[in-house]
């Protein structure tokens, strides 16, 4: 065929596939969601994945009135991702193989890094477990705090990932490198001689060439939120939806839109609590002692807020609140104090249990003999890597595209957040 492949190229590819697993770096760090590519196709890419059921256990033989439905929650996982680097080489540029090698391995890091951004932003965006630090990073005590919060909310403790900032990654090695120098320790020695981190207080930490920032909270002191049962700020799960005309649908839990006195200048993206809304455990329900933290999604109007987690404190007393209930509501007030955690603007390091986040992984029907070369390739993690080659014989060139088609979902924001350092 015209415009098939050299064989100098299809060597290349199997290069260009090995080192894209390798840059892959935090796909190895989340879960992946297998679907057929005829079933998404059919669903409009948008599948939805179940959540865990969480039950209520009692006491004693007569179980007279605790017998409950369960309901069962589910996230819709999309494949929202369709990253292309197309590219151009002439017919002279073309008799140099280490031109197209450059520019083949170019388009591979530019679609990896798409890739693992991808993964960083959902932890980033929609991560609620939110640990403001008042210093710069610095110690072990740091990352434990992450480890206290997951472990108090019953966040497994296995599969536990921690994304760090240059700056914060290399200011926690120089706490290993200085606290713990001997000769012959091999932590302090990598931390010293490599900046090396590793696994600390049951997080296996990596250190981020680019970091998403997060800005000073806009929101000044005086917003407050009515938490009494009577303004229902609480929300129920539900499993399902009723449109207008009745059909009903499949419900999203993990965003709630609630009524606070003033939105003005809170901005997607700012972390908040309320005065008197704790955290619970997700199992025992019981209080951790610690304010639940939330996260602003997104910004309606001048008085509603769309937040993540949704508050589902129980208030309403239905069988799925209390199966799903996330925190509690000790002190009922009309106007109960929102705190801002983001008091300034810093680097955000994510953090999450691997299971929380989910890669989607898509799929491109080019079939040989369509009229272009066609590479194809994928990867451990499911990622399918495209790579097709069209010669036009108007202009002597030829162009080269690489695609990817892939989706990443947040499927449980309580099981992923942030730590931002100098938080004042």
């Amino acid at each position: 065929m015209s415009n098939d492949f050299t064989k100098e190229e299809k060597v290349l590819w199997e290069d260009y596939g090995a080192a894209f697993e390798d840059a892959l770096s935090m796909t190895n760090k989340v879960s992946k969601l297998t679907v057929s590519s005829a079933s998404l196709e059919r669903a409009g890419d948008v599948v939805w994945e179940p959540q865990p059921y969480i039950a209520l256990s009692y006491d004693g033989m007569d179980q007279t009135g605790n017998f409950q439905s369960m309901t069962q929650l589910a996230v819709p996982a999309t494949l929202g991702f369709e990253k292309v680097v197309p590219w151009i080489m002439n017919a002279r540029e073309a008799r140099d193989a280490v031109q197209n090698k450059t520019f083949g391995e170019t388009a591979r890091n530019r679609i990896a890094s798409d890739i693992n951004r991808a993964v960083l932003d959902v932890a980033c965006n929609q991560g609620s477990l939110v640990v403001p630090v008042a210093t710069a990073a610095g110690d072990y005590d740091d990352i434990a705090l992450c480890d206290s919060m997951m472990n108090e909310q019953g966040i497994p403790m296995l599969d536990r990932y921690l994304c760090l900032s240059s700056r914060d990654y290399n200011g926690m090695a120089s706490n290993l490198a200085v606290a713990t120098r001997s000769f012959g320790n091999k932590k302090s020695e990598q931390a010293y001689e490599k900046g090396y981190v590793g696994e600390v207080a049951n997080f296996m930490t990596s250190k981020m060439d680019y970091a998403n920032r997060i800005a000073a909270a806009g929101g000044g002191a005086g917003l407050t939120i009515d938490n009494r049962t009577s303004a229902v700020n609480y929300h129920t799960p539900k499993a399902k939806q009723a449109a207008t005309t009745g059909e009903r649908s499949n419900y999203d839990n993990r965003f709630q839109t609630i009524t606070i006195s003033s939105t003005a200048s809170v901005a997607a993206g700012d972390a908040f609590t309320v005065a008197g809304i704790y955290a619970v455990h997700h199992e025992t329900k019981q209080s951790t002692g610690e304010l639940k933290t939330f996260r602003v999604i997104s910004v309606p109007n001048s008085t509603t807020l769309v937040i993540t987690p949704a508050i589902v404190s129980g208030q309403g007393g239905t069988d799925a609140e209390l199966q799903y209930k996330n925190c509690v509501v000790s002190t009922e007030s009309a106007t109960a104090a929102i705190v801002f955690l983001n008091t300034t603007a810093a680097n955000i390091n994510p953090f999450w249990y691997k299971d929380s986040i989910c890669l989607v992984p898509g799929h491109y029907q080019v079939e040989a003999g369509s009229g272009v070369g066609v590479l194809k390739a994928t990867t451990i993690q499911g990622i399918e890597i495209v790579m097709t080659k069209f010669f036009n014989n108007k202009t002597y060139k030829y162009e080269y595209r690489l695609d990817a088609l892939y989706g990443v979902v947040n499927k449980a924001p309580e099981m992923s957040g942030i730590l931002i350092f100098g938080q004042v």
